[in-house]
């Protein structure tokens, strides 16, 4: 076994209590993001995804999170993309916050739907125009022979669009919008008892529990 696979990190001794939590578990991870940038975390609003493809197959990757507020979280894709093409079959989604540096992990599970047009093309105009233009030009998660055909595909898109101001959001682009239904808050801890407090959603608002480690 590597040496990496042998090493045993102490997480520390700073406790997560319930009532140290704003009562608003997406404030709180809102608060936590800016905590981690302030931290100078690398991506701090860096989030793993995970999905269900059509066949059931399940497939997870690294994505940016773009937005929150009091409906929940907002990504941006590629509709014909493998994620995309996913959680429109089945909106259900988790994604994981993992700022191992601080000794925290978030979990989020609750299901994705599409942002209206409004909400894509707005945030589509504040991207640069580098990635604009590639969100144009990349067939996202479909095969291609090579990299020089990719680079023409950009060239292409360039030469198309080379005398606008603004550039037109691709209908096959947009936003999701995560819904949280439970939402977990991770602290490490020594001796691996780590503080976990879960907050699942109800007719009356989030409900709170202590979680085992």
């Amino acid at each position: 076994m590597s040496d990496a696979l042998s090493k045993r990190q102490d997480y520390g001794s700073l406790s997560l209590e319930e009532g140290a939590l704003l009562p608003d578990p997406l404030e709180q991870l809102t608060l936590w993001v800016k905590e981690a940038d302030e931290a100078e975390i690398y991506e701090p609003n860096a989030m793993v995804l995970s999905t269900l493809d059509p066949d059931g197959e399940p497939s997870s990757r690294t994505v940016l999170l773009r937005g929150i507020d009091e409906h929940g979280l907002y990504f941006y894709t590629d509709y014909g993309s493998r994620k995309g093409l996913a959680l429109l079959a089945n909106p259900a989604v988790s994604v994981v916050f993992p700022w191992y540096r601080q000794h925290r992990q978030v979990i989020v599970y609750g299901h994705a739907t599409p942002t209206n047009p409004e909400v894509s093309d707005a945030y589509f105009q504040t991207r640069p125009r580098g990635s604009q233009i590639g969100a144009w030009a990349s067939d996202q998660s479909r095969p291609i022979d090579s990299r020089d055909l990719l680079e023409a595909k950009v060239q292409e898109m360039e030469a198309r669009f080379a005398g606008d101001d603004a550039i037109p959001r691709p209908e096959s682009w947009g936003g999701f919008l995560i819904e949280p239904q439970r939402m977990e808050f991770w602290a490490g801890r020594t001796s691996r008892l780590h503080d976990r407090i879960s907050f699942q959603r109800d007719a009356e608002g989030w409900s709170v529990t202590r979680l085992q480690p």
